[in-house]
């Protein structure tokens, strides 16, 4: 089952299997489905570098592309890890995202 609308207010860092790296805004559902996904190897590792970011405009832009985009279980038990592919203006937004909240 979906969620209607999720917000957004933490900041990740999901590594892959292969060893490469991204930073995702998500949510504590977010996070509790990575963490899932690296006890059942879909992904390496998943760590929170920063809760309660504050909801800019840049966050509720990307908010909107994600929940338009994506379909988002509310259950932790995924079947499987789902790295929301981002446009190049989603991708220069979440870079704004992680300067505002000073992650680099």
């Amino acid at each position: 089952m979906a969620e209607a609308f999720q917000t957004l207010d933490i900041i990740e860092e999901i590594t892959r299997n292969d060893g490469s790296t991204y930073k995702e805004i998500g949510n504590l559902l977010h996070n509790g489905q990575s963490e899932y996904a690296v006890e059942k190897g879909m992904i390496k590792k998943v760590r929170i570098l920063k809760i309660n970011i504050p909801h800019s405009t840049n966050v509720m832009k990307y908010e909107k592309f994600v929940n338009e985009n994506f379909d988002i279980p509310t259950n932790i038990a995924i079947p499987e890890f789902i790295e929301w592919q981002r446009t190049p203006e989603m991708d220069a937004v979440v870079e704004k995202i992680l300067a505002e909240n000073k992650v680099s």
